[in-house]
């Protein structure tokens, strides 16, 4: 059974720094387009992030440059370090596999406040 599971969530405050980690089982990663999802309480899933299977990046604009998206293909891991974190970057963050088939995890929640 395919996994894709979240960790690294949590609370931190405004201009703090948090790192999200997605390990993916049972699935050919390395072909993989891996990307990072939020969703806010009110508010429809929309993309962050998204590295494709060669390794190419995008981002959504609200958070160019702040956050980074990585992948290690030997560790079937995808990545999220984000930076300078404000309060509209609280949601729940998805983690998605996309080739083939597509496949979510079950989300990490992030929570940025003083």
């Amino acid at each position: 059974q395919v996994q894709v599971v979240e960790s690294g969530g949590g609370l931190v405050q405004p201009g703090g720094s948090l790192r999200l980690s997605c390990a993916a089982s049972r699935i050919s990663f390395p072909a993989y387009d891996m990307s990072w999802y939020r969703q806010a309480p009110g508010k429809q899933r929309e993309l962050v992030a998204i590295i494709t299977s060669s390794g190419n990046t995008n981002y959504a604009d609200s958070v160019k440059g702040r956050f980074t998206i990585s992948r290690d293909n030997a560790k079937n891991a995808v990545y999220l370090q984000m930076n300078s974190l404000k309060p509209e970057d609280t949601a729940v963050y998805y983690c998605n596999a996309h080739w083939v088939n597509n496949y979510w995890g079950q989300g990490t929640q992030v929570t940025v406040s003083s």
